[in-house]
């Protein structure tokens, strides 16, 4: 396993936990720009945990000899394991937590693409949205459920660092 893909996904989970901690401190910031920090460490916090789904998946390809260049997203690394007839385990289950709409990192992938997106309207949280998709969407939110994000947050921080973790005993074990 390359150490360089290693070291950029736990320097990313480690951003991750950081920026959290921030935004876990913004809460209780009294200052004016209370909310220009708490969107800010939001959006900071997707970008961190994406980036370090982004570098796993880099490690993953690289442990199969797949150019990590050409990589854009776990579509694109199975299309080149699909194309040199590997299989992998690893991308099997990350397949099926991306493709349920409910899951955990189906809700972090989608809620960092909002990240591009505005919206000057609420949405009603559904099953297969989040928190966190919704506040990133609107220009403006209302930050009512600020400490809601935060725990949607934390869950899929740990979730994320737990499936690494295991994905990559795995991953040695061969």
């Amino acid at each position: 396993m390359s150490s360089v893909y290693l070291a950029r996904t736990n320097q990313k989970l480690n951003f991750s936990r950081i920026h959290l901690d921030q935004l876990k401190l913004a809460q209780d910031d009294t200052s004016w720009n209370k909310h220009a920090l708490i969107e800010s460490f939001n959006e900071s916090v997707l970008f961190h945990m994406a980036s370090a789904y982004d570098a796993f998946l880099r490690e993953i390809a690289e442990r199969y000899s797949v150019d990590t260049e050409k990589l854009d997203g776990y579509r694109s690394l199975a299309a080149e394991l699909e194309a040199t007839g590997v299989e992998s385990p690893e991308l099997n289950e990350l397949s099926i937590l991306e493709n349920d709409d409910c899951s955990w990192l189906h809700k972090l992938v989608a809620a960092y693409e909002a990240c591009w997106h505005g919206s000057d309207k609420k949405s009603a949280v559904t099953e297969t949205s989040s928190l966190s998709e919704i506040h990133v969407l609107q220009v403006n939110p209302d930050h009512a459920e600020d400490a809601e994000i935060i725990v949607e947050y934390e869950t899929w921080f740990v979730s994320l660092s737990e499936l690494i973790n295991r994905l990559r005993e795995g991953m040695q074990e061969w």
